[in-house]
């Protein structure tokens, strides 16, 4: 089978789509080829300045874009609220894809505009309110998908949860490992409750493999600690894919047809390569797993998803890309 990559992207003419943290690395190479396929492209950036540049910037590499930025700040619930609130001039109430992208990783220990941990409540809490803010757009939308981008390193650690927050000890990795799994296990709980209500809106999931992003150096950046950040750098030159490779498990996920519900896409290997199917763990399945975290999550955030009435549609279908090595 040929390996899936961006021209295999289906034309994306009239439909909307969110891209959470698309100033750069694979949220930015997501939401230019998507824009590129002629989809519109809301960049949804923390800040106004990259923001902006990035929305130069791709609107330079694809004259034909329609794209536009809007401050999102997702460890803010009241800046995630204004957010969605504000989308109506620019996709009405429709919306075939949100993709929650933006992320922060292996951070010393600090907390939100809320009193979250700052991992969790990046990562999960305010994409979870986003979504849930924006549910009753992507139920109005024929073919709409949520794709939420977690890690391999989700693999790290389940979560504990007696202790969602890392009140009682914080270890940067695990924490992300943590909030890394409860992204899938978002994804796992809301394509159970779309099934259950009938809704053809598809939630699936993807990760980027190793690739090079400034993601990976941010924590030793902001402690100073130089040597762990040159050695991170060194790893991106020497190792890590591009971020176009790295974000093609999200388009493919964001876009291929026929992708099953709950799927979890990226690298063949792991690391690199073209996208298929790929190794979760065991908790990130299981629907008491699920059932806890959404209730925690909407008791932390407030956002109480509505799944409205009855659906037509079917829920499902074959994901068949590549499985082939690289």
């Amino acid at each position: 089978m040929t390996r899936w990559n961006t021209s295999h992207i289906p034309d994306q003419t009239g439909r909307s789509a969110v891209v959470t943290g698309a100033n750069s690395g694979i949220g930015y190479i997501t939401a230019r080829e998507l824009a590129r396929r002629g989809a519109r492209v809301v960049l949804a950036c923390r800040s106004a300045s990259r923001g902006k540049a990035a929305l130069d910037r791709l609107r330079t590499e694809v004259p034909t874009a329609e794209v536009e930025f809007r401050p999102l700040d997702l460890a803010d619930l009241t800046s995630v609220r204004d957010f969605a609130a504000t989308l109506d001039d620019l996709t009405g109430d429709r919306l075939d894809l949100l993709v929650n992208n933006a992320g922060v990783m292996a951070l010393p220990y600090r907390t939100t505009a809320d009193g979250f941990e700052m991992q969790f409540g990046t990562n999960h809490l305010g994409h979870f309110a986003l979504t849930g803010l924006l549910l009753p757009r992507l139920l109005a939308t024929p073919g709409a998908r949520v794709v939420s981008v977690s890690s391999m390193l989700h693999a790290l650690a389940d979560l504990d949860y007696d202790d969602l927050n890392s009140e009682r000890s914080y270890g940067r990795w695990i924490a992300y490992g943590r909030s890394k799994s409860a992204n899938l296990l978002f994804v796992h709980e809301l394509a159970r409750r779309l099934a259950a209500a009938g809704s053809p809106l598809v939630a699936a999931a993807s990760h980027p493999g190793y690739a090079a992003t400034n993601l990976q150096t941010a924590g030793a950046r902001m402690e100073g600690r130089n040597a762990a950040e040159r050695v991170i750098e060194l790893g991106n030159r020497l190792i890590a894919q591009p971020a176009e490779g790295g974000a093609l498990g999200t388009l493919c996920a964001a876009t291929a047809p026929h992708m099953r519900p709950d799927s979890f896409v990226g690298p063949r290997n792991g690391l690199r390569g073209a996208p298929a199917q790929s190794f979760r763990a065991p908790w990130t399945k299981k629907d008491t797993n699920g059932e806890r975290l959404w209730a925690a999550s909407e008791q932390l955030t407030g956002v109480h998803y509505d799944f409205g009435g009855d659906f037509d549609g079917e829920v499902g279908g074959d994901f068949s890309v590549s499985s082939t090595s690289d």
